[in-house]
């Protein structure tokens, strides 16, 4: 009977000591932060973030207004909110693995709560407008035509526009008849996405972003809703005939917005081509940096959430984004991009009656010409050559 009590005994003090460590667990996940972030090294910290540790104090006082502080001595401070959804933006790691790394340990619940609201603030008006910004006047219009032909030597380039799928899973409607249906996200690849249409300038900069569509629906349909197609019609409307997009076939040929030659024949029309796709390479080095700098954003880690939501933490990286490429914040070499399986897919070139459609005539008239200011200037460089190699200074 002894040795039985003695057991009872041994079995209850074994509980305390468990329940007591469960207790000290809970206790370290609510309060632990391993190591101050901003102690570790730059190259750490960059990777954690992809952002400097500069950019992120900078970005701790831009988003406190918006940002909900802690209410109770247990509640998440600011400075912990922004450094795990930055962690998750930048790994594209789910919620526990975020949450629980050596970075910065919280429970995975606070790590969703945190991440809607620093999602929720970078996309306000006030901040998203002042980081993502179409040129609105003449003079921006020209330094990033200046900035295209300094770069690439196209002229008339303000911007190269392309579309990008990030993946997400498949969204539960629950009969709400005010959302899209599951399969309008099914893309050609056959797997749910937003489907992103991207405008850049020649520093990779993000001008205007719309991740409002479903994967299913065609580059051209983003285009023909977007709010810069308006702008540029505006602008050849008021006869500024020397600013154009760069697009690939899958767009229409138009006065404001150039695509390649099918089956060029001339050398000049050739030329032409080279120029463009290679002008036109920046919107897919534009997306690669996007997306190996923000891992979320990658088809392997697909988004977790409902596509509104999704929508907005697209939106959120593309304001890092800019402020990375305005900060110069370095690419980590193992960063740099691979151009497979990043979500961009080929479209097949549009078909249209040229004798029915007078932007479809203006816009060949408008290639044309580009074909013509190339070549010369390609001959022109090339009696310079001779000359300066015949006759050295």
């Amino acid at each position: 009977m002894a040795n039985f009590d003695e057991m009872v005994m041994l079995f209850a003090i074994g509980n305390i000591e468990e329940h007591e460590r469960a207790m000290n667990v809970r206790q370290t996940r609510k309060k632990e932060i391993i190591s101050d972030p901003f102690d570790t090294s730059d190259r750490l910290f960059i990777k954690n973030c992809r952002l400097t540790k500069d950019l992120v104090k900078y970005l701790i006082e831009l988003l406190r207004p918006y940002i909900v502080s802690k209410s109770r001595l247990s509640a998440i401070d600011l400075n912990t909110k922004i450094l795990v959804t930055f962690n998750f933006l930048a790994t594209g790691s789910y919620q526990s693995p975020t949450g629980n790394s050596k970075f910065i340990v919280l429970s995975q619940p606070s790590v969703s709560r945190c991440i809607s609201e620093v999602v929720e603030a970078l996309n306000r008006p006030e901040i998203f407008d002042k980081w993502v910004k179409f040129p609105s006047n003449l003079n921006e219009l020209t330094e990033i035509r200046n900035g295209f032909y300094r770069e690439t030597g196209f002229p008339g380039v303000i911007g190269c526009i392309d579309c990008t799928h990030v993946a997400i899973v498949p969204p539960s409607n629950n009969f709400n008849f005010n959302e899209n249906p599951e399969y309008i996200y099914v893309n050609r690849e056959g797997y749910h996405s937003i489907n992103v249409q991207l405008i850049c300038d020649s520093k990779l900069r993000v001008l205007n972003v719309n991740a409002l569509f479903p994967g299913s629906k065609h580059d051209t349909h983003i285009w023909n809703n977007s709010s810069v197609l308006p702008v540029m019609q505006e602008l050849h409307r008021r006869n500024h005939h020397n600013f154009y997009l760069l697009g690939d076939s899958g767009y229409p040929l138009r006065p404001w917005l150039l695509t390649p030659i099918t089956n060029p024949t001339t050398n000049p029309e050739k030329y032409y081509n080279q120029k463009q796709m290679s002008t036109r390479s920046l919107i897919e080095r534009c997306n690669g940096v996007l997306k190996m700098r923000f891992r979320c954003l990658l088809k392997d880690r697909t988004l977790h959430y409902k596509p509104e939501k999704a929508s907005s933490i697209i939106n959120a990286c593309i304001v890092l984004h800019n402020m990375c490429i305005t900060n110069n914040v370095p690419l980590d070499e193992h960063d740099i991009p691979e151009y497979d399986n990043l979500g961009m897919m080929e479209n097949r070139e549009i078909l249209e009656d040229n004798n029915r459609n007078l932007d479809l005539s203006l816009g060949r008239q408008h290639r044309e010409k580009n074909c013509n200011i190339l070549i010369s200037k390609t001959c022109i460089n090339f009696i310079n050559n001779i000359y300066y190699t015949s006759y050295p200074k």
